[in-house]
């Protein structure tokens, strides 16, 4: 369904975050979302209604920590495909209630475990659980496996593989959150070839979470978006702690503008990660419904528009491999 979407050539818009809202709807700090798929059901619905009234064309399953590395620290390991199944389920619920299109895509977060010889975990074992939990989101509806929040090459490939296996088409996303790349080392250049050789390739790749927009749309710059579909899923605004809560500084309006900025990009896929309500895609929905593509923006317009970089590569004013320059030095004040 997700390429049948794209091929009618518009910008699609993904949905708003998981964890903060699922706070927001009262989870207690500590728990796993993933629980609630079997323990609140109702609550897990409304979070994906929000984002489907707002306008959501993709929404993702709450099941981001949904393999066995993650869930065992909560001692559910296992109930993986029970899970899974449950937040795939609710999803196909809440899209069949509306008359349009609507892709379900089976988040699949990262092990958060250390790939050998930096950690314990195999290529071999990282598939294995990634299938159980696709097959769980597969039986159950998933449209498409949504890989995202990576940061290593090597768990990409494996979580791709496992899609490939359960006979999922997926999409994957990184987030380049260390000056400029992922904590792996991983150039927002080079995501294009981490799956290359697989038998399948992936419907779309781009980045997700991260710093903020602006860096997140940085690094987009990097990538084909002539030639690929590329995502950008970016957090809304900065975190801040404000008294027990973490809150997130961005408006409905900057995640408008970012929307915006983000077509200028050539970005095909735009949607909103931590801090994303279904206010703030509501704004967007607003943008991609009325903005006309405008020319692609360079460094300095994105920080201008959205704010500085938090974390800027060593190299932010560079020539970008598409022979164009990211933006220049802001000149001092004479």
């Amino acid at each position: 369904m997700l390429e049948d979407l794209l091929a009618e050539g518009r910008v699609l818009l993904a949905d708003g975050a998981t964890g903060t809202n699922m706070f927001a709807l009262g989870l207690p700090a500590g728990h796993a979302p993933e629980d609630w798929n079997i323990a609140e059901p109702e609550k897990v619905r409304a979070l994906y209604r929000g984002f489907v009234d707002a306008g959501s064309d993709i929404i993702l399953t709450n099941s981001f920590a949904g393999t066995a590395f993650r869930p065992k620290l909560h001692d559910p390991q296992d109930r993986v495909v029970e899970l899974n199944r449950a937040a795939a389920t609710l999803a196909r619920e809440v899209v069949a209630e509306v008359d349009r299109p609507i892709v379900v895509a089976g988040s699949v977060g990262p092990t958060g475990e250390l790939f050998v010889p930096l950690g314990t975990m195999t290529f071999d074992d990282a598939v294995a659980g990634f299938t159980d939990q696709m097959r769980g989101l597969k039986e159950c509806g998933a449209d498409v496996a949504w890989i995202e929040t990576m940061s290593a090459p090597e768990e990409v490939r494996a979580a791709a593989t496992a899609a490939i296996a359960v006979g999922l088409p997926y999409v994957h996303t990184a987030s380049f959150d260390t000056a400029g790349r992922t904590m792996m080392g991983l150039a927002p250049a080079g995501l294009a070839d981490v799956c290359a050789d697989l038998g399948e390739q992936p419907i779309a790749f781009g980045a997700n979470c991260g710093v903020g927009a602006s860096d997140l749309l940085l690094a987009t710059l990097d990538m084909p978006t002539d030639t690929h579909v590329v995502v950008a899923k970016a957090n809304c605004g900065i975190p801040q702690i404000r008294g027990d809560s973490v809150v997130y500084t961005g408006t409905p309006e900057l995640m408008a503008e970012y929307a915006r900025l983000a077509m200028d990009c050539g970005i095909r896929i735009i949607g909103g990660c931590c801090g994303t309500t279904p206010e703030h895609i509501r704004a967007m929905r607003a943008v991609l419904d009325q903005h006309e593509r405008g020319p692609r923006p360079g460094l300095e317009e994105i920080v201008e528009r959205l704010g500085p970089l938090i974390a800027p590569p060593p190299s932010a004013d560079r020539i970008s491999d598409h022979g164009e320059r990211r933006g220049k030095r802001r000149r001092a004040a004479s």
